[in-house]
């Protein structure tokens, strides 16, 4: 299993962040974001493939109360990043969303686009197919 620190210079590396503190800090914002849009399941099962630190705060989040869309879910990640606009909370979501999807793999990162609303593939770093 990865540990935090692999895990946080994984997004340091995609966000190109300055400081392990950045990267950290912005991986827990974007995953509390993501906990509550996942169907118990999938935040489950995404849960024991990240590190332990990653997985409680993403399985830590009350559901959402209704589904955002992808660009709804990144103005909601921006409101909560002092100083943040929409293009850099969607650098942020996309640095942290490719290292889930590196260490979640293929197979339930498609389970989990096939329950999210359209959009989200390419903040996973893949493309959207229609």
């Amino acid at each position: 299993m990865q540990l935090w620190s692999e895990f946080t210079d994984q997004v340091r590396e995609f966000g190109q962040y300055a400081t392990d503190k950045e990267a950290e800090r912005v991986t827990r914002i974007v995953l509390s974001a993501l906990g509550g849009h996942l169907a118990p399941s999938l935040r489950a099962e995404l849960a024991r493939r990240l590190p332990y630190e990653a997985g409680r705060t993403l399985a830590d989040q009350l559901p959402a109360t209704r589904q955002q869309s992808a660009a709804e879910f990144v103005a909601g990640v921006a409101a909560r990043i002092e100083g943040a606009t929409e293009a850099t909370a969607r650098w942020d979501v996309s640095s942290v969303l490719c290292a889930v999807a590196k260490a979640a793999g293929d197979d339930l990162v498609d389970r989990m686009l096939a329950q999210l609303p359209e959009g989200f593939a390419l903040l996973f770093g893949r493309g959207q197919l229609v």
